[in-house]
């Protein structure tokens, strides 16, 4: 088991509870939340990239896959970066 895998799967899914559920999405930064048009869309979104992301996390870290950091960690970072561009082309005023 890979236990940093676990932890950041486990932070993810907090993170996507308190942003897609609870709607917080001040905790999010990278853009002006007073000129987002859509704030529920927003944090569905994130949610659930969030949640997906903590799932692969978690089977990466049960799974024991060699250097598995090394690939779900990028992807990650990818992933957050083209949805940070979407919301600020896309759902900015």
């Amino acid at each position: 088991m890979n236990q940093p895998l676990i932890m950041a799967a486990i932070v993810l899914f907090i993170l996507s509870f308190l942003i897609g559920v609870k709607k917080q999405t001040w905790i999010l930064s990278g853009f002006n939340q007073k000129r987002v048009k859509e704030q529920d869309k927003l944090a569905k979104l994130v949610g659930y990239l969030s949640f997906i992301i903590g799932i692969v996390m978690l089977i990466g870290g049960i799974i024991n896959y060699p250097n598995s950091e090394k690939i779900l960690f990028p992807m990650m970072l990818i992933g957050y970066v083209i949805l940070l561009g979407y919301v600020n082309t896309k759902m900015v005023e």
